[in-house]
């Protein structure tokens, strides 16, 4: 960690993928964690995954590492539902001093092509992937503004920088992820925040299973984390505006 200081970090949608493998990386880098699910049972399991990497904290939190003093505390939250958005946000800012780092991780993909997709579709995909993020920013960046310190990482995909059929309305929520993050770099300029764009290319997740692809096809959800957390340890005097990553073979055809 840049200093002994407690950090702490809101990670949303951090029981799976590539949210649980943010979670795992900034635990062990010293974070203590605000993360959220839809799903009591897969949150209930990460925190016993915590604590059993150490020790229990006081109140229901996990540490990790007998005096590492790292806690980890989990709210069950639907993001796709605005009053969901600010009951975790009010979460967070009840247990937590400050937040450091925010990384709005939250998403669905659903296949399909604009013209035949379900109706409902880019609702459903703009609510989840696009709404969640921006909701949670609105509450959260404030105090980042106020203290003139942290950094925001919004994980949107290659899908929204590069079009592809069958991508429907999951391209046009990740296009709409990319912009807005784009927006909020040049807002927080003057504020001290640091903006990312996390645009990661095929990565080894359930939305996979089932897949014949072999392994090599993907990226592992760790080397997005890790990639995330040399983003995010520079000096405060740089910034990575677009993390892009992709398999070594390339992006699927």
């Amino acid at each position: 960690m840049k200093n002994a200081a407690k950090k702490w970090a809101v990670i949303t949608a951090g029981t799976k993928g590539i949210g649980k493998a943010l979670v795992e990386k900034f635990s062990q880098e010293g974070f203590s964690i605000l993360t959220c699910s839809r799903n009591s049972d897969d949150l209930a399991a990460l925190q016993k995954a915590i604590v059993e990497s150490g020790a229990s904290a006081p109140g229901g939190a996990a540490s990790v590492g007998a005096n590492s003093g790292v806690e980890c505390k989990i709210m069950k939250a639907d993001l796709s539902v605005a009053h969901e958005v600010s009951r975790f946000a009010e979460f967070c800012l009840r247990s937590a001093p400050q937040t450091d780092v925010l990384i709005n991780n939250a998403g669905i993909y659903l296949p399909g092509q604009i013209h035949s997709e379900p109706d409902g579709a880019l609702e459903k995909m703009i609510e989840t992937n696009l709404y969640s993020a921006y909701h949670l920013t609105r509450k959260l960046i404030g105090p980042m503004m106020a203290r003139r310190k942290g950094h925001l990482f919004n994980i949107c995909s290659t899908a929204s920088i590069t079009p592809y059929v069958n991508g429907g309305s999951y391209c046009i929520s990740k296009y709409a992820l990319h912009g807005m993050t784009k927006v909020l770099r040049e807002e927080m300029k003057p504020h001290g925040v640091r903006v990312t764009s996390v645009i990661p290319g095929a990565t080894r997740t359930a939305s996979w299973e089932g897949t014949t692809l072999p392994d090599e096809r993907f990226m592992k959800a760790e080397d997005v984390a890790a990639a995330v957390w040399a983003a995010y340890a520079l000096s405060d005097q740089a910034v990575v505006e677009e993390l892009v990553l992709r398999p070594q073979l390339g992006d699927l055809g």
